[in-house]
Formats: C-alpha cells, structure tokens, sequence
C-alpha cells in the first residue's frame, strides 16, 4: 500500500492514504515556498494544526468549511477556531484532543505529542500518524530539541520524521540530527527552512550533521513541493520522488 506524501514548504504537509487526504499546518497561501493555493485542494479529509501560528494555521479554517473537512488541534486551539467560524461538527471530538492522547480518525491512528514551542492559545504539539499499513510518520512541528524525543523513539517505530532544521525559532541542524538519534527514526524529512532570509536556506549543514550524530538515518532531501512514495512492507520502509 502506497502512500503520498507532499512538503508544501515551511511545516505544510498532505498525505494522502488509500483512504484519506490529510493535511498538516496547511499555511499555503501568503507561503513563499508553496505553489499551491488552498482553492486548488479539492479532496480534504482532515486538518491537523500544531500549534497557534499564522503560518501553521495558515488557511485551516477556510479549507474545512469549503471542503467539509475534519479539523484535529489541541483543545484551547480547536476552540479558537471554532469562534472564527469553524463548526463543532468538524472539529474532532467536538473540543479536540491534548498531549499523551490517542484517537483513530477513518483507520489513521494519531497521537498528540510534546513539543517545544510558543502558542497564542494552548500548547505547541506534534502528531505521530500510524497508517493503515502499520507506516509510522512523526510530524514534530515547531520544536526545540528536548529529552522526551528519547522516549517517543521507544514508543514508536518511527519511519519517517518530519523535523524544522531553520533555526531562529526551531532546532538547527545540529539540534535535529541528535533528535534522530534519540527518535531512532529510519528517516527524515527536514522542514522549516529556507521559507524566511533568517532560517537555514539549503540542508547541506544538515545532511553533514545527520552523519556524524544519526548515521542510521536517512535523508529524505526534498524540496518544496515535492513528494515522496511510501510504502511499508514488514520492516522495510521505501521512500521515492514522485
């Protein structure tokens, strides 16, 4: 079972299973590395948003109601849209969820996690997404590199990790190639860079830092709008440009 997954550019993300369209902190509009409006996405499922920043929550609210879509945050986040005009019938649960929770959504397995950040309203968070097929996908959102990640590398089997590596306002490459190292993760996929003059502008640093401090990592070098393949078979993860 094949998966697809597309970097928006910054934090943005869409995943599409064999059953669903998800989205992840969807600023696409007013995003200088995105070539996608939000107009232009016409099958939505769910909406994920980590965390109470212009430029993660981006167009969420206008995406779920044009599309119908569900909307997943964290609880104090979930009601604050819902007072710019989101329905409680989309938001899942009706209030959201917080950190150390579980839900399923459709065969999507989703668990809200700890992250190291700012919010204008509740908490900064992450989500690891185990798909139908068992993949294991971890998005952290805007993060600085803290302890837990060692234990999230327990809990989880990570295949692919989504991690800022711009610096300023999230981990540097250093930083996030000793989140690899306590994530165990077999992959990742650095974001938050080059969207701002003050963030990182390539991966190169990065890519060096990743094989001195999580050799066993692979880097998943994408750039903006462009996606990858994957597909879990057993302990095998494979990941492609599409």
């Amino acid at each position: 079972m094949q998966h697809r997954l597309t970097w928006h550019g910054h934090a943005a993300f869409g995943l599409c299973t064999q059953n669903l369209c998800v989205l992840i902190d969807p600023w696409l509009d007013g995003n200088p590395s995105s070539t996608t409006a939000h107009t232009a996405l016409e099958k939505v499922d769910l909406v994920l948003v980590t965390h109470d920043h212009g430029d993660h929550v981006g167009q969420a609210v206008e995406i779920c109601r044009r599309t119908g879509a569900h909307l997943l945050a964290i609880v104090e986040t979930a009601a604050k849209l819902k007072n710019l005009g989101l329905s409680a019938d989309q938001v899942v649960n009706g209030v959201g969820m917080n950190i150390g929770g579980t839900i399923r959504f459709h065969g999507l397995q989703i668990t809200m996690v700890q992250a190291l950040h700012s919010s204008e309203s509740g908490l900064a968070v992450g989500y690891v997404l185990t798909l139908e097929d068992g993949a294991c996908l971890y998005h952290a959102g805007d993060t600085g590199i803290f302890s837990t990640m060692d234990i999230y590398g327990r809990l989880f089997s990570i295949d692919l990790a989504m991690l800022p590596i711009g610096g300023v306002f999230t981990m540097d490459p250093r930083q996030a190639a000793m989140a690899c190292a306590m994530l165990r993760c077999k992959e990742v996929l650095p974001m938050h860079w080059g969207s701002f003059p003050v963030l990182e502008q390539n991966t190169e640093t990065f890519a060096q830092e990743l094989s001195e401090h999580a050799p066993q990592t692979r880097l998943a070098n994408l750039l903006p709008n462009q996606s990858l393949l994957v597909d879990k078979n057993g302990l095998d993860f494979i990941s492609k440009l599409a």
